[in-house]
């Protein structure tokens, strides 16, 4: 039976090491944080997670999925909050289409309890890595004052952004790397449950409060609270540095976001308490050295949250790994580049697709003009299926290539603009002039 080791017991990390059980390896899981289950939680990454069609895939295949299902909640539609408590809508997708708010911590928890389970599994928490022989396939950890090298054939690194096996990638010739900080940064805040452990907004929502330049969210909770994420410059006059205390926080708040501060009795502290993180994409290429050592999830494609599918494309990595070793019989030396040849182009495109969900979410969805345009999309979508999914559904609701969804989603745009520059927009946006003038562009 061949050993490996995992680098990282996250969310893909532990996902993975279900995968590899499967297949009948042995596996050493190696995470450098306390076991989460006694820490509580994730180390100020507790920004609540939306699982989609994608996740979902990958949880289904190694069984997993009735029992995060238990833990979710669908949210249908987007709820936007403007500036005076206004509300407008969007659907997610078709009738009943949902994403699902999933906590990270509780998440994170049921994957290492269904890897611990299996017999051929060891997770070994509070032991970070401090090197790699990324040749050799193995790496060394430090735990309680000791340092301990691995013993298997092979180390799949998924620990995460700051990947301290892709460090080792770094120091090799002609590895590409690039990082690169959004000049946002975002922070949590809390909606405690209302009377009896209800929800006091609407609960099977995603909720945002678009400002144009930042944004607010709020993803539900099974107790009744939501998991609020201010998304914010870092520096500038309206910034996290301009935001000096909690008080002038509070005044900005009751100025720009006032609906949901009455939400949040116990503001000040929060944002006393709740640290201030950065967000980092990095792109790199080759992911992998020979069939030895190999970079998955974020340690090879960190992106931001913005389109909801940092997770979910960690566990499209999966599933797509997965089916590759089956391909080539369990060949590493064949398997491994593989991989990173098929994923790093769709990398890539869901990166650049996550910041042009940014701009969509902070600053679009507070305009009568988009949510026309999106109303069109969907009606045309009603009355052509075969002939146009609109970009979000292509990347939330199937498993179409990350760069084909792009593709398809820029050629759609271009066909949009053209329609939404006709004078008579308003008036005629569903009538069959303006479905065929669609039709048409598509050719």
């Amino acid at each position: 039976m061949k050993n490996v080791t995992v680098v990282g017991a996250g969310l893909v990390g532990s996902l993975w090491s279900l995968y590899l059980a499967k297949r009948g390896y042995s596996v050493d899981v190696y995470e450098r944080r306390p076991d989460p289950r006694k820490s509580g939680r994730a180390e100020g990454r507790s920004i609540n997670l939306a699982l989609s069609d994608r996740g979902w895939a990958a949880l289904e295949q190694v069984g997993m999925a009735e029992a995060v299902r238990k833990e979710a909640i669908p949210m249908y539609r987007r709820v936007m909050h403007d500036v005076a408590g206004n509300l407008s809508f969007q659907p997610y997708g078709k009738e009943n289409q949902a994403i699902y708010s999933v906590s990270r911590g509780g998440l994170n928890r049921l994957l290492v309890e269904a890897a611990e389970s299996h017999p051929e599994v060891r997770v070994h928490f509070g032991h970070a890595c401090v090197d790699a022989d990324v040749e050799a396939g193995t790496a060394t950890f430090s735990a309680d004052g000791e340092t301990i090298t691995s013993t298997g054939t092979a180390v799949f690194a998924t620990d995460g952004a700051f990947s301290k096996v892709r460090a080792q990638f770094q120091r090799r010739d002609r590895f590409n790397y690039q990082q690169e900080y959004i000049e946002h940064g975002y922070k949590e805040l809390h909606i405690p449950p209302g009377q009896n452990g209800s929800h006091q907004i609407e609960r099977e929502a995603l909720h945002i409060w678009p400002r144009g330049k930042h944004m607010l969210i709020g993803l539900p909770n099974p107790d009744g609270s939501f998991t609020c994420t201010l998304f914010f410059p870092m520096e500038g006059p309206t910034s996290f540095d301009a935001l000096q205390t909690p008080e002038e926080a509070e005044k900005f708040f009751q100025e720009v976001f006032a609906d949901a501060l009455a939400l949040m009795p116990d503001f000040q502290d929060q944002w006393a308490k709740n640290p201030v993180a950065s967000l980092v994409i990095i792109r790199c290429s080759p992911w992998n050295v020979g069939g030895k050592t190999v970079l998955f999830g974020d340690a090879s494609h960190a992106i931001v949250p913005f389109y909801g599918q940092g997770m979910n494309s960690g566990f499209e990595d999966c599933r797509i790994f997965d089916a590759l070793l089956e391909a080539h019989n369990g060949n590493f030396e064949t398997a491994f580049p593989a991989f990173s040849d098929e994923r790093k182009p769709h990398a890539d495109a869901i990166a650049e697709l996550a910041m042009r969900n940014f701009v969509e979410m902070r600053d679009l969805t507070a305009q009568p003009e988009f949510l026309l345009q999106k109303k069109i999309e969907a009606a045309f979508s009603a009355k052509y299926p075969g002939r146009w999914m609109p970009l979000y559904s292509q990347v939330t609701f199937s498993h179409i290539p990350y760069a084909e969804a792009l593709a398809a989603g820029k050629r759609q745009e271009a066909i949009m603009q053209t329609i939404m520059a006709r004078p008579d927009i308003e008036a005629t946006w569903n009538s069959d002039e303006v479905m065929e003038a669609i039709l048409a562009q598509l050719g």
